[in-house]
């Protein structure tokens, strides 16, 4: 596996005090890496860092913040085949998903090294003679990254490329599930010619690492994408300080299939959202609400289409669907396979595990029949696990849509434009799709939701300014 991976700390690579090993879900007997875990200490001195190399970063001009991300969203795309194999091999991604990925963070990079050179502002004229009204934007200061293990190299790209696009200083710590990734990451950030201090990786638990970043008075904003438990104890802790926090924390996504939809584009939508990706996606279309009209006809296609899916090795060419990300994760996936037979739910089909030429978390896509009040059908589980639900009419599916705690993503499949519009205004969602799935975003618009999805500013898209800049408003007499 070569040297351990080390944290990156004041512009200096440094080893931890523990090493851990990442493991290959699709090959259990061929880790990836190991690296160097941080303690608390360590976590400290990253934030002293940041928060010491603040003044020179915040000062620099918006050309040459632009062109450090452009940096680094170059090396991503012209590494993408490479580092989308490594991320294949530590998350489970399929390899064509991988390194779609990865060309994403690319993207993203470039796109925040254009807003660095036209951060927003406004000049008013006052209401009172001779003064003028200045609306600028400024940085918040230590941004403390902490990412999830889905998106490897797309999550921690849309929140490090705006906090430096705008000023910001960053701590990042990576899910300990994929630490390679991150530390790929930092290693191209470390060469774009960045000041001492002004990005800083480190890798170890939530309980220190973590703990630190979320409760330490130099960190201030935090940007969060997890679990919904934990996204709310990171709120309640940062609150207590005063600090300033985005979070994503999931969802229960619907699509709405209804009875004029063209059948056969409403299963690629409803088997893309939900399956794809091992269904480890936030935006992933868990519970699919048919019409009854067409739900028979409906299901016995999907049924068919999901026996279909290739289950295997993340690398190999012809698989639909790669490993589940790790045996936490599977056993997860296991359980609530269980509850939904406990309370009930119709199995259909999938849900087994699954042996491959290769030791790994292998399962086949799982399809129910369930109703609204079912666990499967209220809980987020975040594997390839879908419920059918049947809906009386357009009117009902929505109240179902709806009939949820989350709400980041809802789609719904439809020849009626009259449809389509009033689905757009009423469902309770900060995305809506439209005759396509639920998972895929575009990275120069808001991603967020609403309920229990989402907290603070959106992320992406020129709407980042909200969360990693501060608004200031300056009067000037002539």
């Amino acid at each position: 596996m070569g040297e351990v991976l080390k944290n990156y700390i004041n512009g200096h690579w440094e080893m931890g005090v523990t090493t851990g090993t990442s493991e290959n879900p699709s090959d259990l007997a061929a880790p990836v890496a190991d690296y160097a875990r941080a303690d608390a200490r360590q976590a400290e001195a990253a934030l002293e860092a940041a928060s010491e190399a603040f003044a020179s970063w915040a000062g620099a001009t918006p050309q040459r913040r632009a062109d450090v991300l452009d940096f680094v969203g170059n090396e991503l795309l012209s590494r993408r085949d490479e580092l989308g194999s490594l991320l294949a091999r530590e998350e489970g991604k399929t390899l064509p998903e991988a390194v779609a990925e990865v060309a994403r963070a690319g993207h993203i990079f470039k796109f925040f090294a254009g807003e660095a050179l036209r951060t927003p502002g406004e000049k008013l004229a006052s209401v009172r003679p001779d003064i003028e009204v200045d609306i600028t934007r400024e940085p918040v200061g230590v941004v403390a990254v902490i990412a999830p293990w889905n998106f490897p190299f797309a999550i921690p790209a849309w929140k490090i490329a705006p906090a430096l696009a705008y000023g910001n200083t960053v701590v990042f710590k990576p899910a300990e599930l994929v630490p390679a990734c991150g530390w790929a990451l930092a290693e191209i950030l470390s060469r774009a010619g960045l000041p001492a201090g002004v990005f800083n990786l480190v890798n170890g638990s939530g309980r220190q690492v973590g703990r630190v970043l979320v409760e330490n008075r130099l960190a201030d904003a935090i940007t969060f994408t997890g679990s919904e438990t934990t996204g709310k104890q990171v709120l309640q802790q940062a609150a207590a300080r005063g600090a300033k926090v985005q979070l994503e924390m999931g969802g229960k996504n619907p699509l709405v299939v209804l009875a004029d939809a063209d059948l056969d584009r409403a299963v690629d939508c409803a088997l893309q959202g939900a399956f794809y990706s091992t269904g480890q996606r936030c935006t992933a279309s868990s519970r699919l609400i048919v019409d009854a009209k067409v739900h028979d006809t409906f299901l016995t296609r999907l049924r068919k289409r999901t026996r279909a899916l290739q289950v295997g090795h993340a690398e190999e060419r012809g698989t639909d669907i790669g490993p589940v990300a790790s045996r936490a994760q599977l056993d997860t996936n296991l359980s609530y396979i269980e509850v939904a037979r406990t309370e009930g739910a119709e199995h259909i089909c999938g849900g087994e595990v699954l042996e491959r030429p290769t030791r790994g978390h292998f399962m086949s896509p799982a399809l129910f029949l369930a109703t609204p009040e079912q666990r499967i059908a209220r809980e987020e589980i975040f594997g390839p696990i879908a419920v059918v639900l049947r809906a009386d009419d357009y009117e009902h599916a929505l109240a179902l849509a709806n009939d949820t705690p989350y709400g980041l993503c809802a789609g719904i499949c439809t020849t009626s434009l009259k449809r389509a519009m009033h689905f757009r205004r009423n469902a309770q969602a900060g995305m809506v799709m439209t005759n396509l799935p639920t998972a895929g975003v575009d990275y120069h618009v808001p991603f967020g939701g609403r309920k229990a999805s989402s907290f603070g500013p959106r992320e992406q898209g020129r709407q980042a300014a909200e969360f990693f800049t501060t608004m200031k408003t300056a009067y000037t007499c002539a």
